[in-house]
């Protein structure tokens, strides 16, 4: 089956951006008969990003502080 691209607004790259991979599913789903080249794209994107996120937790993680000291010593 083949659908005619009509090209689409860059605006949908925000999507993975901000939400990550549930993101670019979204904007995969949404785009996909009009421009699956940009589909495509945002999947890639919202790899790229969940990716990040995780190598970002594993270092505030790695960092010790948080790790040792749970209660963030907050008085209530």
């Amino acid at each position: 089956m083949t659908y005619s691209e009509r090209p689409r607004s860059n605006a949908w790259y925000l999507l993975p951006i901000f939400i990550g991979m549930i993101g670019g599913i979204i904007g995969y789903l949404a785009i996909r008969k009009d421009d699956p080249r940009k589909a495509k794209n945002c999947i890639y994107i919202g790899i790229v990003m969940m990716i990040i996120g995780i190598i970002f937790n594993i270092l505030l993680l790695g960092s010790g502080d948080v790790v040792g000291n749970p209660g963030f010593n907050v008085n209530i």
